[in-house]
């Protein structure tokens, strides 16, 4: 299955899929832009934006080895971010940077790595050992 993501004024407002045999041409190529017609299509919405993404990629990278799609897989609210081409989720915390090569939101302090559980205090601006 393919996912294609819905966008208006740079927001994702849903996403859907669409069955990988759907997106091939002549030659039996998968291409974005004949899945986002479909869709188009099937909706009745011909100026609507389309996006494909996948499900398996975070960070700019396919877990499964394939094509990374847009840096991050789509969800609703995540922006679409046109320059980078990529779907970022919504800002965690204020004090979050966006990481412009994966364009995922780190903490300003590294999580621990001692093998405990922690979650992010922003009031303290800091990681908070996590009890049980």
């Amino acid at each position: 299955m393919a996912s294609f993501a819905k966008i208006e004024n740079n927001i994702v407002i849903a996403v859907h899929s669409v069955v990988n045999e759907v997106l091939k041409d002549s030659n039996g190529v998968e291409q974005e832009s004949i899945g986002i017609q479909f869709l188009k299509n099937l909706y009745n919405e011909p100026n609507a934006i389309w996006k494909q993404t996948s499900y398996n990629t975070v960070g700019g990278v396919h877990l499964l080895g394939g094509t990374p799609f847009r840096k991050n897989h789509a969800g609703i609210g995540y922006t679409y971010d046109e320059n980078r081409n990529a779907f970022i989720s919504p800002k965690p915390y204020n004090s979050w940077i966006l990481n412009e090569t994966t364009c995922l939101w780190e903490a300003p302090i590294a999580r621990p790595n001692d093998g405990n559980r922690y979650k992010w205090n922003e009031e303290i601006l800091n990681w908070e050992l996590m009890n049980g």
